[in-house]
């Protein structure tokens, strides 16, 4: 099939490799405008991008497509199938309606549960023990679309970024599956049941803020979430908080430092409102990502010091 692949990050990269090496003909990407990165503000090209570029194939980074300024060259390129992974921006119906095939989207959730903008973060914050991928042919409404294949990985105790690893390759070896069964004329749809539907909303900085005011459980699962940018404030510098776990321990006022551990890797052992977390592993204002240890034998924390939710 003539391919044309639309998405940005690295989730939707390893897709689009195995789509190539699945032998179809990738006709054309299109991605998000490079964007300045690091404090150089040197402008860098998305994942997606660097693999097409890399496989020889067309690079299209429209800032808009609400405009129709693009559909022209969709005609041009008349591609029988469009896949969509991360694509990070809301497709008109042209896009939609144009292709022979259909427009198929690479989700990352077991829909209907989690459509929106962060399936992945959002599963993992709600405790979800399984969080999967669903390949969809897409509609007009928000991840609203007739699924074809679902899949599914343990996620229990694992940070985001193992999540994300494997939902990507999970991914790019469904969305192969799928675009054989559809040049088969194999394919079955099944509809979503509404009642079902959670929607996963951007993360904001209020999601990031951890301020140790609720159970310990929740805040493990916010800092296996968004680790490295979970944040919390010590002596008014931020914190981020990039690997933890719950131990057991008296009850303090929520954001204590009740203990202390300076050798090797080290802890901070941190009260919240129910429980006790142990953080293990953390980004100081202004420095790079340190173990807990390196940063009690900088004298930067004292037992009774206190994290807040605010600077």
């Amino acid at each position: 099939m003539k391919v044309v692949f639309m998405g940005t990050p690295e989730f939707a990269r390893t897709a689009l490799e195995a789509i190539a090496d699945a032998g179809h003909n990738v006709i054309g990407v299109i991605t998000q405008p490079d964007k300045p990165k690091n404090r150089g503000h040197k402008l860098t090209p998305p994942p997606v991008k660097e693999a097409a570029l890399a496989m020889g194939i067309p690079v299209y980074q429209p800032t808009t497509l609400k405009d129709g300024s693009f559909n022209d060259t969709l005609d041009a390129m008349d591609p029988d199938i469009i896949v969509v992974a991360a694509y990070g921006k809301i497709l008109p119906k042209y896009f939609i309606d144009r292709p022979r095939c259909g427009c198929v989207n690479i989700h990352g959730s077991l829909l209907p549960k989690y459509r929106g903008a962060a399936p992945i973060q959002r599963a993992i914050m709600a405790g979800e023990k399984q969080i999967g991928i669903t390949i969809m042919r897409m509609d007009e409404g928000l991840d609203t679309g007739d699924m074809m294949l679902t899949g599914a990985i343990d996620a229990e105790g694992k940070y985001y970024d193992e999540v994300h690893a494997e939902l990507s390759d999970l991914g790019a070896e469904l969305i192969v599956k799928a675009m054989k069964m559809i040049e088969d004329g194999t394919v079955t749809y099944t509809k979503q049941n509404d009642a079902e539907m959670t929607y996963a909303a951007k993360i904001t900085k209020e999601d990031m803020t951890v301020g140790f005011t609720t159970d310990a459980d929740t805040v493990l699962r916010t800092v296996r979430a968004l680790s490295p940018t979970a944040v919390t404030y010590l002596n008014g510098k931020s914190v981020k908080l990039v690997a933890a776990r719950r131990i057991d321990a008296p009850a303090a006022e929520a954001g204590t430092v009740v203990a202390l551990g300076a050798k090797g890797e080290g802890y901070i052992d941190v009260a919240c409102a129910v429980g006790t977390v142990r953080l293990t592993r953390i980004i100081p204002e202004g420095k790079k990502e340190m173990s807990c240890g390196d940063f009690v034998r900088g004298r930067g924390i004292s037992a009774g010091d206190k994290f807040t939710a605010e600077a």
